[in-house]
């Protein structure tokens, strides 16, 4: 089988043509919104677990590390109570920290795309 020298200097990244282009650019943007969602479940959830993990396994110190959350979220404690309390903390800090990547990350993308509309001109 032989190759032409065209086929052997593209790399297979690079987009066949101007619809292939646009479509790699279109499928790069995340959706802030569904990112927040999913770190503010992952993050709340973690926590809201771990805290319960530790009330159940007991001892006669319960949590000291865990508790230091409590210096970035008002309210939190190491009991039952203080995990939904971590559950809406963590979630609100999951949202805000994937909505802010999500942001930047399409920030970037777009400023990409202006850049390959601005040389095809």
């Amino acid at each position: 089988m032989q190759h032409n020298s065209k086929t052997q200097s593209r790399s297979s990244f690079e987009p066949v043509d101007d619809t292939e282009q646009m479509l790699k650019i279109a499928v790069l943007r995340l959706n802030a919104n569904i990112l927040g969602l999913v770190l503010g479940i992952i993050a709340g959830l973690g926590i809201f677990i771990v805290t319960n993990f530790l009330i159940l396994k007991g001892g006669s110190v319960v949590g000291p590390h865990l508790s230091l959350l409590r210096n970035f979220f008002p309210y939190y404690s190491v009991t039952f109570v203080g995990s939904l309390v971590g559950l809406a903390w963590g979630f609100v800090g999951g949202y805000l920290v994937g909505f802010v990547v999500a942001s930047i990350y399409n920030l970037v993308v777009n400023l990409k795309a202006h850049d390959v509309n601005k040389r095809r001109l």
